[in-house]
């Protein structure tokens, strides 16, 4: 059976979102800060980090890369959408961008004690990583003027920038002026599959 580990609301709800949506069963395991840290943990992940993708005594780190083995395995699902070249091309444009450039910056809000104990260095970062997030969620809203989702169809896509938006929301940041997020939350979070996840996680 998958085993899944995830940290509550982190971006292992993309995954565990997947999941749901694919319908295998599958355990989902909850660890903190402290556990993804210990020895056991870090012997199955070294970077020590959620996701991680458990099957036996297999496993695979990196969110991206847990999406498209689980893309491979089970293609009825539609993780990145209708499944003609293009459209997975596109699907993967998207979770790049989100991946790698959005979730980035967040990062460097959240962990801009990591680079110095200096406060005025720390808020420095913050600030320069908020304006960056800023630009790249009206990259995201500008995408979304008048189409439902960001790839012109569902995908898993959509739940990461969802996840990044709950992170956006709980930070307070200013999303004024960034007309078709509001309404792109909540199509996503009425999602069956986004519902489980956030129920099994303890979100709702």
């Amino acid at each position: 059976m998958l085993k899944l580990y995830y940290l509550p609301g982190a971006c292992s709800l993309v995954p565990h979102t997947a999941l749901e949506w694919i319908g295998v069963d599958f355990d989902a395991q909850a660890v903190d800060h402290t556990i993804i840290k210990s020895p056991e943990y870090l012997a199955l992940n070294p970077n020590g980090q959620v996701p991680l993708l458990q099957e036996g005594s297999w496993t695979l780190t990196q969110n991206v890369a847990i999406l498209d083995y689980l893309n491979d395995v089970y293609p009825q699902a539609k993780l990145y959408g209708s499944g003609d070249a293009r459209s997975v091309a596109y699907a993967r444009e998207w979770l790049a961008f989100l991946n790698a450039d959005l979730h980035k910056a967040f990062s460097l809000i959240f962990g801009a004690a990591r680079f110095s104990e200096d406060e005025s260095v720390q808020n420095a970062v913050r600030q320069a990583a908020t304006a960056q997030a800023l630009t790249l969620l009206a990259r995201a809203d500008h995408a979304l003027a008048g189409q439902d989702y960001l790839a012109g169809e569902r995908t898993i896509a959509d739940v990461y920038l969802y996840v990044i938006l709950r992170w956006a929301h709980a930070l307070k940041l200013d999303l004024s002026g960034m007309s078709a997020l509001p309404g792109f939350f909540e199509r996503i979070e009425a999602d069956a599959g986004v519902q489980a996840a956030l129920k099994q996680q303890g979100l709702l």
